[in-house]
């Protein structure tokens, strides 16, 4: 799994794995899923982050596995 935030686009991805992404849909404005040839959900776009959480520092992400 990997985290990609482009502050220049105000943009952060999320990737799941590294399957080729055969489509892609808007579920909600500025929010893309990206899926896979199996219509599994492999990556997930989230456009104009910081109208969204405008209290987020992207250099200070916490990690949390459960």
């Amino acid at each position: 799994m990997r985290l990609k935030i482009d502050e220049k686009a105000d943009a952060l991805y999320l990737r799941l794995d590294d399957s080729k992404v055969m489509e892609s849909e808007e579920v909600s404005t500025g929010v893309v899923l990206d899926f896979n040839e199996q219509n599994q959900v492999v990556g997930v776009e989230i456009l104009q982050l910081s109208k969204r959480t405008p209290k987020l520092n992207v250099h200070e992400l916490q990690f949390y596995t459960a």
